[in-house]
Parts: structure tokens; sequence; C-alpha cells
């Protein structure tokens, strides 16, 4: 048996509900694994709320970090005692389950169970980000919205290192702060100041090359508002709830700019293309150029706390539930 969470009908937190169930042995191409660490994100609660539609029941959760226990008579590539960690495959708030082999990844020597569980959901959303959807380039200036969440402080990081010129967002002095010291060469407060107005004043008019943003439908014309003509605004996230734009001339009007929304679902649909992108992301951390941040964990099953916390925005870096 394994203690798990679960999405009955989706709501608010309040949905979440523990339970014990059956784990079973893993089948072909599975491996069982004795999680060690669960990270949290922002997709975890779409999923929960109903945003983003699920079969219903379902196990909550993408990402985490453990340990092999069992693989199937088929699987050469893992076994027993190798730790792992994965993204992107729902079911991750339990303390035991299977995975299919091709969604794993080693974690390498010198990064432990949590850092990874913490970065690899989060760090693969910056890769694809900086390297894929805008192939960020020195001397490029970037705004990134909520600079001190999860992948906020990643993402600045990492586009800091390749030579970028970043702008942040942060609400109050305390987020501010965490993300001047994680990269940011210039941060807006927002709830102080106009960030378009600012974000021209510190380019001297001209704008950025590419706005990240994950806020959602709070922030998204202002973001539109901050980009250099012919600019691109990547808006990769709805916290604040989900962007509409019926009027397609706004991006004429405001810049002939471009918009796109990614996902990593398509960005790694290949397993060659996960393991690029988790490569580089641990190339990263293990040159520092990326420090994971980790400020609050959980039990697990106090996960609904956890979820009134990150959908308050009172969480910065990554949040990590423990089973």
């Amino acid at each position: 048996m394994s203690k798990v969470v679960v999405v009955n009908h989706t709501g608010g937190p309040e949905v979440l509900r523990v339970e014990d169930r059956p784990v079973g042995t893993p089948g072909a191409g599975e491996a069982l694994i004795r999680q060690t660490a669960i990270g949290l994100n922002f997709i975890d609660t779409y999923q929960r709320s109903g945003l983003y539609s699920m079969a219903l029941p379902f196990v909550a959760g993408n990402e985490a970090a453990g340990v092999v226990e069992a693989v199937g008579a088929d699987v050469t590539a893992f076994r027993p005692g190798d730790r792992v960690c994965y993204q992107g495959v729902i079911g991750a708030y339990a303390e035991r389950r299977l995975v299919p082999v091709e969604k794993l990844l080693p974690i390498p020597e010198g990064v432990d169970d949590r850092t990874a569980a913490a970065v690899l959901l989060k760090g693969l959303t910056a890769y694809y980000l900086l390297f894929k959807t805008w192939a960020v380039q020195r001397g490029e200036t970037i705004l990134w919205q909520a600079a001190a969440g999860g992948t906020g402080l990643i993402g600045t990081q990492w586009a800091k290192a390749l030579g970028a010129t970043v702008i942040g967002t942060a609400g109050g002095p305390e987020k501010t702060a965490i993300a001047q010291a994680h990269g940011c060469d210039e941060v807006i407060d927002y709830r102080a100041e106009a960030f378009p107005a600012r974000v021209r004043e510190i380019t001297g008019g001209r704008g950025v090359d590419v706005v990240y943003d994950g806020v959602g439908k709070a922030t998204f014309e202002g973001s539109l508002d901050c980009l250099r003509p012919r600019g691109l605004m990547v808006s990769f996230g709805n916290a604040s709830g989900v962007v509409s734009v019926p009027d397609l001339g706004i991006l004429s009007r405001k810049g002939s700019l471009y918009v796109t929304r990614p996902t990593g679902v398509h960005y790694f649909a290949r397993r060659e293309d996960l393991l690029e992108g988790a490569r580089a992301l641990f190339e990263a951390v293990a040159s520092g150029a990326v420090k994971v941040t980790i400020n609050r964990t959980y039990a697990l099953d106090e996960a609904a706390d956890a979820h009134r916390a990150l959908e308050a925005r009172q969480t910065t870096g990554s949040v990590l539930l423990l089973p």
C-alpha cells in the first residue's frame, strides 16, 4: 500500500484527499519507485481546480525523485537502488508508485534527491523557454514576470549566465530582494510602481527583446507594453487567470509583436529532447550557474496547505512535499 493524495472532484485545495492505495508490481517498461521528495508546481493547482481538464479521479502531482525498488522484466536501463527523478507524469503525490522508464532520468552524483525534485520540472521549463522558445543571446534584454517564484529564480539565474540583461518583477520588498540576489540586474516591485513604464525607463525607451510571463491575465497586456518592436511575448502560465486575446490587432498596434504559449509536453515529446534538456539543466546546477532554493517543505498529507500557500503567492523558490 502507498499513501497518495487524490482528486476525486475538482475545486479548491480542500478537494485533495489522502488515501491508501495498492501499488502493484512493475510491468513491461515500468519501474516501482520509492519516492523521497515531490515537487510542487502551479500546474498541480490547474489540474486540481479543473482549469486543465483531467479524467477523474486522479492522484495529483507531476514530478518527484526517489529510488528504484523494482523494474519490469524487460527493463535494462535502470535497476533497483538507482536514484531517479521524473517530471510530467501525473500521480507524483505518493509514497510509492509505478513510472514508465522512458520518463525516468538518473540523478547525477553530487545532486541530492530534494534538489532534483525541486529543480526538474521548473528547470526544464526554464530550459525550453531560454534555449528553444527564444534562444537568448548575450547582450539581449529580457523581462521575467514573478522572478522570485520557483521557475523565475531558475530562469533569471540561467539567463544571466547566458549574458542577458535581466529585468524581473516581484511583489513586495522581500521578494524583490530575493530576485535581486538571484541574477536580476533590475527588479521592479509591481505593487509599488507600474512595471511597463519602469521597463521603458530602464531600457532607455527601447523595450525588451522577450518577456517570459507565467502570471497570465493580470500582467499580459502590461507585458506587451514592455516589448520592443517585433519582440516576443512568451506566456507560459496562468497563475492569475487565463489570458484571452480577442483582438489580434493589439499586436500590430504595440509593435508587430509575436506571442506564443509553449508547453513542455511538446518540447519534450521525444526522449532525446528530454535527455538533452536534463543534461543541460544538471550541468547548470553543477557549475553553480543555477542555484536551487528550497524555501518550504510540507508533509505529503499537508498537500492542501501547500496548494493554499502557492496560490496565495506566499512562496518563493521551490516547495517540496516529503513522503
